[in-house]
């Protein structure tokens, strides 16, 4: 039998362990396993994101995928929004300059040094010749932009960008031809594009455009070099107010969605020729995209056919990346709101809660035990209650609970098999929030004192420096000396976030969301709210968020609407269970975060 070495030409290297970074296709001998190896070739996919904050079409995007922009679009009136996304969630970035509501803006650049140009300005249905620059938390005025104009392409920096195309209607013609080079301050003239056309897809360098499809146009490509277009590859099929990998190089770029029909419509460009690629797996058109190349891009947003707030990422790399999600999980055996909860997503208790109706009786000291799957029954507490707090970071055999509705300062220990009562606190509360572990725990805010906070140390409870503002039924995260709390019920219902270090509270990032009665999972830095209810309207909700110490994103939403659910866990290990949907509810969900993991090398048989 002929050997590798003479099939291939070349030696197997004999090592003692797989090697760290191995490449597509790269064969070795694990002299400790005693495998002959190879590693496995990238494949390419579509994962979900997380949704948009706000849903709708014709909002272009720059950037790249795990730092992108969404700017201006149609949901279904213009606006002039502008969202951050961050590879797991989008957040609030500062509003385009341009009032009241503008689409179609020309961009390109990347996150923290972005250009929008031109645009379609409604209800005045204007097309200015204005540019803006982005630095990651302002726009500013940049150069004059050579003509008025919407649905201008662009490709390269902030200091060496390109814009061409785009639509001067009611000036005619209304198809442009116009290509322009900026400087980081001013636009100077380059090479005309050879076919005239709005709403293609671009991309690239200032130096190796790209420009593929749009109105006017159908299948023509066209290549800049710095100084002229010629003609590139024709893609099989017109394409128009699509999505790009917009800051792909012109030879690794790709393009999808296809204008007036939801469409998965996906291909790439390797600088000749255009290729089939696996579909977007929400089919849309007017969509915004971003990228760094056809191998790592995302897409967001669009109409399929109704406004979307979808977001896909595609990868092809010999890595799996699992998008976070959602998932149902084993019932309470009691359905009940108002619960309490602490450990992990495979380990957690939950502890009281309101059985309303019936009103007589309605608090329970009844508690459950949750290994993953299915929850059991466990010794009831002292005291029967709902609304109270917990010590969040404690695993399930060795956590805490205390105060509780009706109003109370109760303080009780879990060992594992029994409930024993502790030091009371030194303010009665229900609807409090809890951070730390049993021996080493925070409560903060509640009824009837909205902003107090206490430290437990394992024996007393001490009262320390009020919460910056009053509120109750909001969770909490992290531990006695680095905590956070966030939104609640508030004189107009909360979006506000504090954080805790060691006696000092401190302003953080605001949630997108106003929300009360929501769950809340992890750590100061690491943080997840999700389900709950704006106050201002009293619906349930399924939205997600989470934060990273500075700023709340969105995150996959929930499948149950509810408030006043339990919660435990961590941000990327997240549990939530009971709650008000309206009408009380035993439904646990378990939130999973984005995973990325290696595609195993393959073993090979060796005779």
């Amino acid at each position: 039998m002929a050997g590798y070495n003479e099939l291939r030409g070349l030696r197997v290297k004999y090592l003692s362990a797989d090697p760290a970074n191995p490449e597509n296709g790269q064969v070795w001998y694990n002299s400790t396993t005693g495998n002959l190896r190879v590693q496995g070739i990238g494949v390419g996919a579509w994962s979900s994101g997380a949704n948009m904050i706000v849903a709708g079409q014709l909002g272009d995007g720059l950037g790249v995928q795990d730092a992108a922009l969404r700017v201006g679009g149609e949901s279904p009136a213009a606006t002039n929004v502008t969202e951050e996304y961050n590879g797991s969630g989008w957040s609030s970035g500062a509003n385009y300059p341009i009032t009241p509501n503008i689409v179609e803006i020309g961009l390109f650049g990347v996150q923290t040094a972005g250009i929008g140009m031109g645009g379609y300005v409604t209800p005045a249905v204007s097309r200015p010749n204005t540019t803006n620059e982005y630095n990651g938390s302002t726009w500013t005025a940049g150069g004059t932009y050579p003509i008025g104009a919407s649905n201008i392409r662009g490709a390269g920096t902030l200091t060496a960008g390109l814009g061409f195309g785009g639509d001067r209607y009611p000036t005619s013609p209304r198809n442009s031809n116009v290509t322009a080079e900026y400087n980081g301050s001013t636009w100077t003239a380059g090479g005309n594009l050879g076919t005239a056309g709005y709403a293609g897809m671009g991309g690239g360098t200032q130096t190796a455009g790209i420009y593929n499809g749009g109105t006017g146009r159908t299948t023509s490509t066209e290549e800049y070099n710095g100084s002229a277009w010629t003609g590139g590859g024709a893609p099989p099929i017109a394409q128009s107010f699509g999505g790009s990998s917009g800051q792909g190089p012109q030879t690794n770029f790709s393009t999808f969605g296809i204008n007036g029909t939801p469409s998965g419509y996906h291909q790439s460009y390797d600088g000749s020729t255009w290729t089939a690629q696996p579909a977007l797996s929400t089919p849309r058109y007017a969509l915004g995209g971003a990228g760094s190349s056809a191998n790592s891009t995302v897409a967001f947003g669009g109409r399929a056919p109704a406004f979307s707030s979808a977001t896909e990422e595609f990868n092809f790399s010999t890595t799996t990346i699992t998008a976070a999600a959602w998932s149902s999980g084993g019932a309470l055996n009691t359905s009940r709101f108002g619960l309490t909860g602490f450990g992990a997503q495979t380990a957690a208790i939950a502890a009281n809660g309101d059985t309303f109706p019936p009103a007589t009786g309605r608090y329970t000291a009844g508690c459950e035990e949750y290994n993953g799957a299915s929850w059991t029954s466990i010794a009831s507490t002292n005291t029967s209650t709902s609304f109270a707090g917990s010590s969040k970071l404690s695993p399930a055999g060795a956590g805490s609970v205390f105060g509780g509705e009706p109003v109370s300062a109760r303080h009780e220990y879990w060992d594992g098999s029994t409930w024993s009562e502790q030091t009371d606190m030194n303010t009665p509360r229900y609807g409090s929030a809890g951070a730390g572990t049993q021996t080493s725990s925070l409560a903060m805010a509640g009824i009837a004192d909205t902003d107090a906070t206490e430290e437990w140390d394992g024996s007393s409870w001490t009262t320390v420096a009020n919460i910056p503002f009053a509120t109750f039924n909001t969770p909490g995260a992290g531990s006695q000396t680095a905590a956070i709390i966030f939104g609640g019920n508030g004189p107009s219902g909360l979006n506000t976030t504090a954080e805790y270090n060691s006696g000092t509270w401190t302003a953080g990032g605001n949630l997108i969301s106003p929300k009360t009665s929501q769950g809340g999972a992890g750590t100061q830095t690491a943080a997840l709210s999700f389900m709950g209810s704006f106050p201002t309207t009293a619906s349930v909700v399924t939205t997600t968020e989470g934060y990273d110490g500075t700023a709340w994103s969105t995150r996959p939403s929930a499948a149950t609407a509810r408030r006043s659910l339990g919660s435990a866990g961590t941000q990327t290990a997240a549990l939530g269970f009971g709650g008000y949907t309206p009408g009380k509810t035993t439904a646990t969900e378990e939130f999973t975060g984005e995973t990325v993991s290696n595609n195993p090398a393959s073993n090979l048989s060796v005779s």
